[in-house]
């Protein structure tokens, strides 16, 4: 469920974006300081939007390097860290392990098979360091993984417990911003677990996977109801986040919750359409 926390790129000033992209490269480098070349294989755009809300809300020291690396050795590029990026690194290889073994277990992936073996080392550490956030992350999959073996129709029950996964990772300090971070990171963690089955009701139909919109549509519901509840998610994630005293970056962030989360639903429907078209 990785890929659909980005940016809607177009609609950016240059400037923006490159210094959302210097967050994307800080967080590369410590998955690799920090996990090696296995780490940084599991990179994703979705932990740099925590980064730049975490460091919009809390407005740490942040280093910015200029600096090459092996995927871009012919020209420099900005690089921001802080306390976050590390953070966000270890529940990015954490989410990463739990995605790979969760792929083998639906497809018998072998490769995601071997890459969470290669990830074991380094989800330890991670467990270590924060045994309860680690806890409860599994706790959230392991009922999931019952809400699919009971072909639950409950729209709100596996992805309640997907928000509740994404409400503890957001929820990075006990203070005065816990309650709306833990209340974003709920609704969009929701919306990011239906939004995947929006994404794959065709495939889910095909393969018999578990697919709580595809249960609904087949009990007569319609796609607008998808959508409805979709846009629900968002609007109270967003409700949240504008409740937060960010400055920094905060138009870069809205870019993301108002705009960039929806472009795997446009993408989607755009390729139903033309199936439609195909197919007379």
């Amino acid at each position: 469920m990785f890929g659909y926390i980005t940016v809607n790129q177009p609609e950016l000033k240059f400037r923006e974006y490159d210094w959302y992209h210097s967050f994307y490269c800080g967080l590369c480098r410590q998955l690799q300081e920090t996990y090696g070349f296995r780490g940084q294989m599991t990179l994703t755009y979705d932990m740099t939007f925590l980064i730049l809300l975490l460091t919009g809300l809390y407005e740490p020291e942040t280093r910015l390097e200029e600096r090459r690396c092996h995927i871009h050795p012919l020209r420099k590029h900005l690089s921001r860290a802080n306390e976050f990026t590390e953070y966000a690194a270890d529940m990015n290889l954490l989410l990463a392990y739990y995605q790979c073994l969760d792929d083998w277990k639906d497809d018998r992936n072998i490769r995601k098979k071997l890459m969470s073996a290669a990830l074991s080392g380094g989800c330890v550490k991670v467990r270590n360091k924060y045994p309860e956030k680690a806890a409860l992350v599994e706790e959230c999959l392991n009922r999931i993984g019952e809400c699919e073996k009971e072909n639950s129709e409950d729209v709100d029950r596996a992805s309640g417990e997907f928000g509740r996964l994404t409400a503890e990772i957001f929820a990075c300090r006990r203070d005065e911003w816990e309650r709306e971070l833990r209340n974003m990171g709920f609704f969009l963690g929701k919306f990011i677990y239906l939004m995947d089955a929006f994404e794959d009701l065709e495939k889910d139909e095909k393969s018999g996977s578990y697919n709580p919109f595809l249960l609904q549509l087949k009990k007569g519901k319609t796609k607008a109801y998808c959508e409805e509840i979709l846009n629900m998610m968002m609007a109270e994630c967003c409700r949240s986040f504008e409740r937060l005293p960010i400055l920094e970056g905060a138009e870069v962030l809205r870019n993301i919750l108002y705009s960039g989360v929806w472009a795997r639903y446009g993408i989607a429907e755009s390729r139903r359409k033309a199936r439609e078209e195909k197919n007379g």
